[in-house]
């Protein structure tokens, strides 16, 4: 609602200056639009993308304060044009700019930044299309928090509580997005690999029917035994977290929930309050009474990590109580909570685990038995059961007593079919190069470097690993190579293998 709307983002306003500083002409945006001579090039061109569909009205009012006050051309309502294509012409357009001699298109290209507002999984879809892009000199992302749980905003200090849409809150924006500093986060890979499903599709959300940051391409390789006719591969990417079980469950329940009566979620609060209610149906709360054990993660799924690049898979023993797996990489879940925490050095089990940093290339791996497990995270100290830190992690599935279970990629949630017969599915997270944040304070995220961040315990990239296990690592590597060249977040975004726009620059 909008009194519950927050005005200004982060622990102080800042100014916002002219809007000519944001202000992109139609000719750096539009190939063949009339050029223009411009007095000096905008210290903080935008271009900004806008889940209409998100924050119940904020978001297509946001579009509409967005148009008033900057070049319409600039502004992408993200339910009508895609990420991809937008960025694609625009880098083209750039290219073509700058091999004539124009100097605005070279200062925009280097101080260009962008803004997403929508959920966690609308953020997730732009940073993969501008991960896929390969650009030498990639935008970085300030995102609004226009969805319910918005980890990822939270995370980069611009707040968790949708944003009021009036042109001077709009400024303010401006202003936090013109002095915000820019932060490199690790990029996470993920591939799964299943059976094609006889049955129809499980309603209302098609098994296949993924997020936008998974894709299905089709690779059939002589290198790798699971990978053959009859399988569907998915690849895409995430930057905040992949979670698996009863409270992606819940989360899927929630969707399902808004694709049948989208009247019941007009705002964040409403939305909120449908989540706990849904958390309570499902049992999230009592899940070893309403729950049965065949549910338990140790028995749907083998989990093996890779502690460090290079190393060797080691098989991880999850307790049968745990319910829920997150795979992290920010500070931020279920809203603002932090499940990692920052371990401390009286219990062993913890003595081998660092701060959680965002760029050192390694992801958090908590558990959690239920809901009530969840509430320590509210406490201080409080946070999930650690399991691992690793630099890849896999779970394979085979036939159980479910038949399946429930996924989710950055607050965008599925539900996974699992084999029925003596097939596997596999699930694999990797780490895959950075993208660039903005980042406003107070920051909760922290980077390896930062004077603030904790240091590390140890070195997790460290050296000593046997000539063998190097050789064993780097066949593993290759297994799948082919599928990591790109994220495949954006399935409308197809160039020819033998192109890459980043050679352009």
């Amino acid at each position: 609602m909008e009194g519950e709307a927050e005005t200004v983002v982060g622990s102080s306003s800042k100014p916002c200056g002219q809007l000519e500083d944001y202000y992109i002409p139609d000719y750096i945006l539009k190939p063949g639009a009339q050029q223009v001579l411009v007095d000096h090039a905008p210290p903080c061109p935008i271009v900004v993308f806008i889940n209409s569909r998100s924050g119940g009205q904020l978001g297509s009012s946001l579009i509409k304060t967005y148009r008033e006050l900057l070049n319409e051309a600039q502004v992408f309502d993200l339910s009508e044009e895609a990420p991809d294509k937008v960025l694609h012409h625009l880098y083209a357009n750039l290219e073509r700019l700058k091999m004539e001699g124009d100097i605005l298109a070279v200062q925009i290209w280097r101080t260009l930044r962008l803004i997403v507002a929508g959920g966690d999984g609308t953020a997730s879809w732009l940073l993969g299309v501008v991960s896929d892009l390969k650009l030498s000199h990639p935008p970085p992302v300030a995102t609004v928090p226009l969805g319910t749980g918005n980890n990822l905003p939270f995370s980069f200090g611009w707040g968790k509580k949708n944003p009021s849409t009036d042109q001077e809150a709009v400024k303010s924006f401006l202003g936090l997005v013109k002095h915000a500093r820019e932060m490199k986060i690790d990029s996470w890979h993920i591939i799964l690999r299943m059976r094609i499903p006889e049955e129809g599709p499980c309603d209302p959300i098609a098994p296949l029917e993924l997020p936008h940051s998974l894709h299905a391409f089709h690779r059939v390789s002589s290198s790798d035994s699971l990978n053959m006719e009859g399988y569907h591969t998915f690849r895409g990417g995430f930057w905040n977290y992949f979670s698996m079980g009863m409270d992606a469950e819940v989360s899927y329940a929630f969707h399902s929930e808004r694709k049948r009566n989208p009247e019941k979620f007009k705002n964040q609060l409403t939305n909120q309050g449908q989540y706990a209610k849904l958390g309570l149906k499902q049992g999230w709360f009592c899940a070893s009474l309403s729950q049965p054990s065949s549910r338990n993660l140790a028995q749907l799924a083998k989990v093996k990590v890779m502690k460090r690049a290079g190393g060797l898979w080691e098989e991880l023993h999850i307790h049968h109580s745990i319910r829920s797996i997150v795979c992290l990489n920010l500070p931020s879940f279920s809203g603002g909570l932090n499940p990692w925490g920052t371990p401390g050095t009286r219990r062993a089990a913890d003595r081998e685990f660092t701060a959680p940093f965002v760029d050192d290339g390694l992801i958090e791996v908590v558990g959690f038995r239920d809901a009530w497990h969840g509430l320590v995270l509210l406490a201080p100290n409080g946070h999930g059961t650690r399991i691992a830190q690793a630099h890849r992690i896999r779970f394979e599935f085979h036939k159980g007593l479910a038949e399946h279970t429930f996924m989710r990629v950055d607050g965008e949630p599925w539900k996974q079919p699992l084999p029925k017969d003596d097939d596997t599915v596999v699930v694999e997270i990797s780490h895959l190069r950075q993208v660039t944040m903005l980042a406003n304070e107070p920051c909760r995220s922290k980077n390896v470097n930062d004077p603030s961040s904790p240091a590390p315990a140890h070195d997790s990239h460290g050296d000593g690993k046997d000539p063998a296990e190097e050789d064993e690592a780097e066949e593993d590597e290759d297994e799948w190579e082919d599928g990591r060249r790109k994220f495949g977040a954006a399935d409308t975004f197809k160039l020819p293998d033998e192109i890459d726009i980043a050679h352009l620059s």
